[in-house]
């Protein structure tokens, strides 16, 4: 603003300037001694005109600084009335958000007293026809469970009516014991089963008796309908499998959680008893596990174990036969804290004895950092004797037979090892005593390796011949002809793309393997059928599988 009324200032003092300018000019005449060309008249016209242009374009600057301010406080209105209505809509997103919460746990807290009473009711009318008069009734352990589950759900502070936000329905199926529904609501809620997992402790709680929900669950374990088909390889029953795993987890986060004061006598006897006959049903079906069990991620032997250390009925079966089935399930990511739960600690140096002696080297450095065991099985050395295993195995290809297809299986197999090591290596920190670079030049050099001889095959099959026009016989492969109406252009749909499946590392199958049976003498070796587990092609993609 100060700049804009320096400007007039300067423009209103022309007209003196100019007259200063006349007299100056005057001055000069009178001292001059030829006779100028140029008149004082037509310096002032020019001057004028200067005057006149300025003050034009002064205008216009003006009327565009005005414009722009007008354009401004517009935008800003509107900026302003956008914001509003965000907020607006987010404050009305807040406020369904929390009478859906709120509708679900008036829901629950309903149900619950409903339960609760009716329970009350029942026990005061049976003391009133026994003795004739009433009396205090003693409530049972249920009543006394859900009296409690009810205080926590009255409290807004604290965590229980946070955790269930985002799946109500989940809450009702367990609130209503209905074991099917929450496997199907697992089911089909599978892409979000990590939130999924942190919720399941917490509404397991609204059930009247979580313990015999999730035994309940269990009916289908081994179906026989699915089993028939192909238990291994039917994906509806190793999903239906993997649920009943995870509900029997969430149950046991549930049991040792240190805020609930009921827990201890949420498993009743009964329960215990029905979880002791399911494993005495389950436990010869061990006997029959082969590829899975081999590899280390057999989900029955997982299963088994789970449900012992879940419900406690472990003490019920040998420590020593339960120690040999750890070798089934190494690679899980629980199996340290079933081991735990189960009292098998004082085991483990037999059980990573067996897992070194079998080729699976990577298992038992897992297990050593576990159980801190590491300077009994040192993990680098067991590392180095794993990937020279690998050589070992991958080396012995006879000399006649240097087809590129062998080549490639054979550094396929290398190159799994070398990743299933730098992997354990990431994992455990260990870089400082077994460096990865010369580790990693290895890969990159299979993986160059596999590419050419890969692009060697491709160019090395046989060209298909290309059939007559009129149907007979074959006729020669042409190229860059021009269009002839009796060829037909070969045509590739890009709508049906060749994929080729991404596989993980994972262990190779083997032909002949079969774990030993469940029930045998009481020693860690593994049936000679096993050979060199690496030999078999058992590597990893990682540490643990889910």
């Amino acid at each position: 603003m100060e700049d804009t009324q320096s400007v007039v200032t300067l423009i209103d003092s022309t007209t003196s300037k100019i007259q200063q300018l006349q007299k100056a000019f005057a001055e000069l005449e009178s001292h001059r001694a030829v006779t100028l060309n140029l008149k004082w008249k037509q310096l002032e016209e020019h001057f004028h005109g200067l005057e006149k242009s300025l003050k034009r374009r002064f205008n216009e600057l003006e009327d565009q600084e005005k414009e722009y301010e007008t354009k401004t406080v517009k935008a800003k209105e509107l900026l302003e009335k956008r914001e509003a209505a965000v907020v607006a809509k987010e404050q009305a997103s807040l406020e369904r958000l929390q009478e859906t919460r709120d509708a679900a746990l008036f829901a629950i807290v309903n149900g619950v007293e409903k339960h609760s009473k009716a329970s009350s009711v029942e026990s005061a009318v049976d003391s009133q026809d026994q003795f004739g008069e009433s009396v205090v009734e003693e409530k049972p352990a249920d009543a006394v469970a859900t009296e409690s589950v009810l205080e926590d759900m009255k409290k807004p502070s604290e965590n229980y009516n946070v955790e269930v936000r985002l799946y109500p329905q989940l809450v009702k199926l367990c609130q209503e014991m209905d074991s099917e529904g929450v496997h199907k609501f697992i089911s089909d809620n599978r892409k979000n089963l990590a939130a999924l997992r942190e919720e399941i402790p917490t509404a397991l709680r609204a059930a009247v008796d979580p313990a015999c929900l999730v035994l309940d669950s269990l009916k289908d374990f081994y179906n026989s309908e699915l089993s028939n088909v192909d238990g291994k390889k039917d994906s509806n029953l190793l999903g239906l499998r993997r649920t009943c795993i995870m509900l029997m987890e969430c149950l046991g986060l549930l049991l040792t959680d240190p805020d609930l004061d009921f827990a201890s006598g949420m498993v009743s006897e009964n329960v215990k008893e029905r979880a002791k006959a399911i494993a005495e049903e389950w436990k010869p079906r061990l006997a029959e596990l082969d590829v899975d069990a081999s590899s280390g991620n057999s989900l029955e032997a997982h299963a088994f174990l789970q449900l012992l250390a879940t419900f406690g009925v472990n003490s019920n079966f040998d420590q020593e036969d339960l120690s040999k089935l750890i070798p089934m399930v190494s690679r899980r990511r629980q199996t340290a804290d079933l081991c735990r739960s189960l009292g098998l600690t004082d085991k483990m140096p037999g059980v990573i004895d067996v897992l070194v002696n079998n080729g699976r080297q990577i298992d038992a450095v897992n297990l050593a950092f576990a159980f801190e065991l590491t300077e009994q099985f040192p993990p680098v050395s067991l590392l180095k004797c794993y990937l020279a295993e690998a050589k070992k195995v991958s080396s012995p290809v006879k000399p006649g037979n240097t087809s590129p297809s062998v080549q490639i299986e054979v550094n396929e197999r290398e190159l799994i090892a070398l990743k299933a090591v730098i992997k354990c290596i990431e994992d455990h920190k260990l870089e400082e005593h077994y460096p990865l670079d010369p580790l990693q030049k290895q890969v990159l050099q299979l993986e160059k390796a596999k590419a050419d001889k890969k692009r060697a095959t491709e160019v090395a099959k046989p060209q298909p011949k290309r059939p007559r026009a009129n149907g007979v016989g074959y006729g020669p492969r042409v190229t860059n002809v021009a269009t002839d109406k009796n060829f037909y252009a070969r045509i590739t749909d890009s709508r049906y793309p060749q994929y080729m499946y991404d596989r993980p590392y994972a262990y190779l199958r083997p032909s002949d393997n079969h774990v030993p049976s469940f029930v045998g003498a009481a020693t860690y070796n593994l049936s000679p059928a096993h050979g060199n587990y690496f030999g078999n092609g058992y590597q990893y993609q990682a540490p643990y599988m889910h």
